[in-house]
């Protein structure tokens, strides 16, 4: 049996999509890790690609948290990527930057690692009517450790951002739109063609005018590794303690990696 979760279907040369799937709800675990790492290698690489949209093949669910069943030190034992930082922040950064422009389309839950992804990307755009983007880290004890503390309060604000992280609420496509946290909030039977269109335009563009001019606003709105780095960290260190291994024990007991 296939413990495949991510594909990568090339629409085209210059347009390719990323899709996750790994049912019941797109956990995120250390299994995930390569194979994202692989996909984000050749949207680096690639001399031709120009855009690349990231969707879910589940109902519902766009990514969501952290695999808690999972050996911690199965992720924590990983060298460090590229870009020095460890394997999850290392390949969030790289996206962020690569000279390709990145889409999340989300319809269903974006969560934990879920929402880190979409705020790698360089836009995003949420179904009106099944996205639910959010941080329940804090809510379990836990400091998030994919970056959000970096990027969220450049996309809405510190007082938004706080409320998000420390909140620990969902925050539906509409509400995300009116923060910040995506670009637009779409019903969700326009959601694909509006995405499918503008992936398409962009990449009928010149890929060197793309990328410059993408590379001088990552200048100006990007975090610097600086700020990451900590965070990944910190969120390790948070999963070990007491309040955070009782609280995640609660959850496991309600069914924290089912659907429903």
């Amino acid at each position: 049996m296939s413990d495949k979760r991510v594909f990568l279907t090339k629409h085209s040369r210059t347009c390719w999509r990323v899709t996750l799937n790994h049912p019941p709800v797109n956990i995120f675990g250390p299994k995930t890790i390569p194979q994202l790492n692989e996909i984000i290698t050749a949207i680096e690489t690639d001399q031709e690609l120009k855009v690349v949209v990231f969707d879910s093949a589940i109902d519902g669910f766009f990514m969501t948290h952290y695999d808690f069943l999972a050996k911690l030190e199965e992720t924590t034992s990983l060298p460090p990527g590229p870009a020095g930082l460890q394997p999850l922040p290392d390949m969030l950064v790289r996206l962020s930057r690569a000279p390709v422009v990145s889409i999340a389309s989300i319809r269903g839950r974006a969560t934990g690692v879920g929402s880190e992804l979409a705020l790698a990307c360089d836009m995003r755009f949420a179904s009106r009517e099944k996205a639910i983007l959010s941080h329940f880290e804090v809510g379990a004890g836990i400091v998030p450790g994919g970056g959000p503390m970096a990027r969220l309060p450049r996309l809405m604000g510190r007082g938004r951002a706080l409320e998000v992280l420390l909140g620990a609420d969902d925050i539906p496509g509409d509400l995300a739109e009116r923060y910040g946290y995506v670009n637009r909030s779409l019903p969700d039977a326009e959601l694909d063609e509006f995405v499918d269109s503008l992936a398409t335009r962009i990449a009928s563009f010149d890929k060197r005018a793309i990328s410059e001019t993408k590379r001088f606003v990552d200048v100006a709105s990007l975090p610097p590794d600086y700020e990451i780095a900590p965070e990944w960290d910190v969120c390790i260190a948070s999963i070990m303690r007491p309040p955070a291994q009782e609280r995640i024990k609660k959850l496991m007991e309600r069914g924290f990696h089912q659907a429903g």
